[in-house]
């Protein structure tokens, strides 16, 4: 009786102990509220989330879903990733990498044709994100075939849909391979044409101008750094 007394009392007392101690290490670590647009979030973010979670448990984020330019002087935002050529007032930009489309689609469709060369892709039904109208062109030109698109074109208010209606089926979409590398291990893509084509428009990340970095800032810098880094090597075809 006296032992097991004795085994309740201390057990208590160390479920106090680590509680104390989860505190202290929170406080320490402190907090980063950080703006991300949606598609990026769905995407990028929250699939790599785990990671960043498991490495450093004493930050906590404060995760906002954003579209457009934050405005850091009236916002308690910390710190966003912006999409774009790295031209805005008033911020510090840390470039992550560039951004890189490749052609992705359902793998029935692969069974329906047999996919071989870039005009191959023209006999099935293309997706686009509608204020993009011009990858498609692009892609082919690269590819120097001509663009005649055979059972026309469906377009998508973003990224993310376009995306989805791929998984779906309904047809081949271009995409950066790192916001549908989970569905590319599920086997829920594939890249029918290796063929990758680089963006003018870059990953960054971005804070207040002359802003000195806190603990979690830099923390978080150099752990998106290095997931970008990754995102290069995961896929043959990107380069730096």
């Amino acid at each position: 009786m006296a032992g097991e007394r004795y085994l309740a009392a201390i057990s208590q007392a160390f479920m106090h102990i680590e509680s104390a101690t989860g505190q202290l290490a929170r406080h320490a670590g402190g907090e980063l509220k950080l703006a991300v647009a949606p598609t990026f979030l769905d995407r990028w973010l929250l699939p790599r989330f785990n990671d960043f979670t498991n490495r450093h448990p004493e930050i906590e984020l404060d995760i906002h879903s954003s579209i457009g330019v934050i405005d850091f002087n009236q916002s308690d935002i910390d710190m966003a990733v912006y999409f774009g050529d790295g031209e805005w007032g008033g911020v510090s930009c840390t470039h992550l990498r560039p951004s890189f489309l490749v052609p992705v689609c359902a793998p029935e469709l692969l069974e329906q044709e047999r996919i071989m060369v870039p005009a191959d892709l023209l006999k099935l039904r293309l997706l686009q994100v509608k204020k993009r109208p011009e990858h498609w062109p692009s892609w082919f030109a690269l590819s120097q075939t001509g663009f005649h698109p055979a059972l026309g074109i469906i377009s998508f208010s973003n990224g993310m849909i376009t995306a989805n209606a791929a998984t779906e089926g309904l047809g081949v979409a271009l995409t950066d391979p790192s916001l549908v590398s989970a569905e590319i291990e599920r086997g829920e893509l594939m890249i029918p044409i290796d063929l990758v084509m680089q963006l003018p428009k870059s990953f960054y990340l971005v804070s207040q101008k002359n802003r000195p970095l806190s603990h979690p800032m830099m923390v978080f810098q150099t752990w998106i750094i290095e997931r970008m880094a990754r995102d290069l090597t995961e896929h043959k075809g990107l380069k730096p």
